[in-house]
């Protein structure tokens, strides 16, 4: 017996010592095929971009991954108790395996067999790190012994908190949020310090499986799930039994997933902000970087400009008549169902989507699109409301120019159109709508600084993402006649020069003729250069060109920035170049500053992930900002380093010239502030584009409305009375709680009283005397100078300068009564 024991140890040995050879053979294999844990040392994950307003409010978030990285110090105990009650309650206490949890799992699941239970598993958080970052999710015995090999060497080379922090941001909660940042904005739309025990838990119980605990598809299941978290939360000691009891209490309180812009109205502002961030650091960056964006938006100045704009398309268009409805459906059966298919205007929400079910002579019936849930269900609540005849009156008259005297003659049961709520919230009046089919940009701009305060790219971002703003290029027609003033102020000409405005015509190498015109047909006899700009005379502007030359025009227009190459054509004087309203904008920017270079933004500021500045906008230097006391210096300065490209004795000049625009020219009656406003009409030719540019001593904002497919605008279309309008009504919105503002005048200019007529010194009684100002060493004429007066100077140039580039040979050839 004792030899027979004695075999069977010394076999039993031989076989141990067998295995554990074997062992050790496998365990080196597989340990020589393990990557690289260190890797967890530079751990950068996909991270969200936010893209934030001047005020710090959140506008738009780009990530492949919606994910917010937190540094462990940032998350509060009572989610790292959710966590590891759920996940693993003696992380703190094993090397990377909890051998006494894997041998309850095992027993447990022995007792499950054949049962049908689901199998409980027993990895901790850092096995989960192991598997998560560095091998596959493959359920085999090569990949467990893998994931628990590196979890004792992730242990020995990282502090229990370095690995918790990579489990809390890498781990998938469902919805597409990863991290625990990204699951609290989620889900409860709140930061991760103000989750609150209830919140914790649930979020505790989703890396098992989100899907499995879904909020709106499995709401039982989610609530069952984080109730047991809670229970061990109570259990570990976390969480005393009454907060416990009062947790479970509470219902899930999960937010319904939003989609979007945070900030409203800043559509057509964020996608800019994105294709330049594209630009500059790559589509790789902007969805992974997890770069903070603060932008220069004024949130109330972009609705003010939103709203004027709209307001402007709108009214064009309905002067236009009505084009019909968005399309028919049935309305004998359940319209609810049929109705809500019916896309509307999701950035427009001050419009519904409705369907006509019955008209007559004095109002029509509809009946309001139905709700739609997150899950696809249209709601069975069917609202109905009542547009009144006089709440449509103007689609009496149909685009086609048919007339109708009542709604029966306009619209049909069955008609699908866009509604307005008038009155309060419990009304149910409506009025009639339809979507413009005119566009426009508008963009604002602080003139000292560059910044974009407000941009407007269209009617409706849900319309059409195209930015009209910043992507179309137009013809700013006579809104570029400033700058032909600007070079001439410059150059020794004065407000009070005189041009001629007799007709004029041009032969062309070609053998075809030009006859600029003024917009309306007259002319004739000699005024002032003012008279020439607040009255946009385009003979005048064309001889005035002629006598400084087309190449200097065109150097100070690439100095503003409205071109980068600009051919020096005459007709080019008349606006007839191509550009946009962001260029033009800041291209006035530069004369309401005083002559100061400025380069245009719409970001103020971007940080890395980590918090590091890599881009800002403020160039300027401040060395005694930051001091460590006050010592009786002088208050600190900081040097303006930008160049002066314009002579600001000519920045007023021109100042003031527009502000006669405003005041007794092209704009007169049409803009109406309590602070000085100075601006410039234009329209182009045939009334296809209209345009105003102008600005306070703190604000410039210009715009343009048109068709995307170059139409004349007709009658009435030109900057006057479609563009200027608009501009009241949005300096007026942003000005209104500003006190008054002045132009400064120049230290060193004179001003003196001019002859209106003559631009020579006014004597007494004149009834047509204007105050100018001259720079040193100029003034009135002694006795009347006439540029253009001679035959010579009616021959304006050599024909070189007059050979077109194809956007200025439409403006050269069409004789269609120039540009205004």
């Amino acid at each position: 017996m004792i030899r027979l024991i004695g075999y069977f140890f010394g076999l039993g040995c031989l076989l141990f010592l067998g295995v554990a050879a074997a062992a050790a053979i496998y365990l080196s294999v597989v340990s020589k095929e393990l990557p690289d844990y260190e890797v967890l040392a530079k751990y950068a994950p996909p991270v969200t971009t936010r893209i934030h307003a001047g005020n710090g409010a959140l506008m738009k978030e780009y990530s492949r991954e919606n994910r917010l990285f937190v540094p462990i110090q940032a998350i509060p105990d009572r989610v790292k108790a959710a966590f590891l009650s759920a996940e693993d309650k003696n992380f703190y206490n094993h090397p990377g395996v909890d051998v006494g949890g894997l041998i309850r799992a095992v027993a447990v699941n022995l007792q499950n067999i054949g049962s049908g239970r689901r199998f409980v598993g027993a990895s901790t958080i850092t096995q989960q790190v192991a598997k998560n970052f560095l091998l596959s999710a493959d359920q085999t015995f090569d990949r467990k012994i893998k994931e628990a090999i590196l979890s004792f060497r992730i242990e020995q080379a990282y502090s229990k908190d370095k690995i918790l922090e990579l489990y809390l941001n890498e781990i998938y909660f469902g919805l597409n949020s990863y991290g625990i940042a990204g699951a609290a904005l989620t889900y409860f739309d709140k930061s991760v310090n103000e989750l609150t025990i209830a919140e914790s838990a649930y979020l505790a119980s989703l890396p098992k499986g989100p899907a499995n605990y879904n909020p709106f598809r499995r709401a039982e299941a989610a609530l069952t799930r984080r109730n047991w978290v809670i229970d061990r939360m109570v259990e570990n000691g976390y969480v005393g039994q009454s907060d416990g009891e009062e947790a479970k209490k509470q219902p899930l309180g999960v937010v319904p997933p939003k989609s979007g812009p945070s900030l409203f109205a800043s559509d057509y502002f964020a996608e800019e902000v994105r294709r330049q961030l594209i630009d500059q650091y790559g589509e790789k960056t902007l969805y992974e970087g997890g770069l903070s964006v603060r932008t220069s938006l004024d949130p109330q100045m972009q609705l003010e400009a939103r709203k004027a704009l709209q307001d402007g398309l709108i009214d064009y268009d309905q002067r236009r008549g009505y084009r019909g409805p968005i399309k028919q459906i049935a309305t004998s059966q359940d319209w609810g169902v049929e109705l809500a298919k019916v896309p509307g205007l999701s950035d427009v929400p001050e419009w519904q989507v409705a369907v006509v079910l019955s008209v007559s002579d004095q109002e029509v019936d509809i009946g309001l699109q139905p709700r739609v849930d997150a899950g696809g269900k249209v709601s069975t609540d069917r609202k109905r409301g009542m547009i009144a005849a006089a709440d449509m009156r103007w689609a009496f008259r149909a685009a086609s120019g048919k007339v109708a005297k009542s709604p029966s003659g306009v619209l049909s049961a069955g008609d699908v159109v866009f509604v307005q709520k008038t009155g309060n919230a419990d009304s149910s009046s409506y009025r009639l709508r339809q979507p413009p089919k005119v566009q426009g940009g508008l963009v604002v701009m602080d003139p000292h600084t560059g910044r974009v305060l407000a941009m407007v790219g269209g009617f409706s971002y849900a319309q059409s993402e195209f930015n009209r703003a910043t992507q179309a290029k137009r013809q700013p027609g006579s809104s570029f006649k400033p700058f032909v003033y600007a070079a001439a102020m410059d150059n020794g000409y004065t407000p009070a020069s005189v041009i001629l405005d007799d007709p004029l015509q041009i032969t062309l190498s070609n053998g075809d003729v030009w006859k600029p015109t003024n917009y309306e047909g007259e002319g004739g006899g000699v005024h002032t250069l003012r008279f020439a700009i607040e009255h946009s005379r385009n003979l005048m502007t064309v001889r005035l060109a002629s006598d400084m030359g087309m190449p200097l025009v065109a150097e100070y227009a690439e100095r503003f920035g409205i071109y980068d190459h600009m051919n020096p054509v005459l007709a080019m004087s008349l606006g007839a170049g191509e550009t946009t309203v962001l260029r033009m904008v800041s291209a006035y920017s530069v004369i309401a500053n005083g002559g100061k270079q400025i380069k245009p933004t719409l970001i103020d500021r971007i940080q890395d992930r980590y918090g590091k500045t890599i881009f800002k906008h403020e160039e300027r230097v401040c060395d005694s900002c930051n001091v460590s006391g006050w010592q009786n210096q002088d208050e600190p300065v900081i040097a303006d380093n930008r160049e002066q490209v314009l002579d600001p004795m000519t920045a007023y000049q021109v100042t003031s010239m527009m502000q006669g625009v405003i005041i007794r020219g092209t704009a007169a009656g049409k803009i109406k502030l309590n602070t000085d406003v100075a601006g410039k009409t234009g329209t182009t030719n045939d009334e296809k584009d209209a345009w105003f540019v102008g600005f306070t001593p703190s604000l410039v904002a210009g715009l343009y409305v048109g068709y995307d497919t170059p139409t004349p605008l007709g009658r009435g279309g030109t900057g006057s009375g479609v563009a200027a309008p608009v501009f009241n009504e949005f300096m007026q919105a942003a000005t209104k709680d500003q006190p008054s503002e002045k132009f400064q005048v120049p230290a060193g200019m004179t001003m003196v009283a001019v002859n209106r007529a003559t631009g020579m010194a006014a004597q007494p009684g004149d009834q047509g005397a204007i105050m100018e100002a001259f720079k040193p060493g100029t003034g009135p004429a002694t006795s009347l100078q006439v540029i253009g007066g001679g035959e010579a100077a009616a021959q304006v140039a050599p024909e070189e300068i007059l050979r077109t580039s194809p956007q200025a040979n439409q403006a050269v050839t069409s004789g269609s009564g120039g540009l205004f």
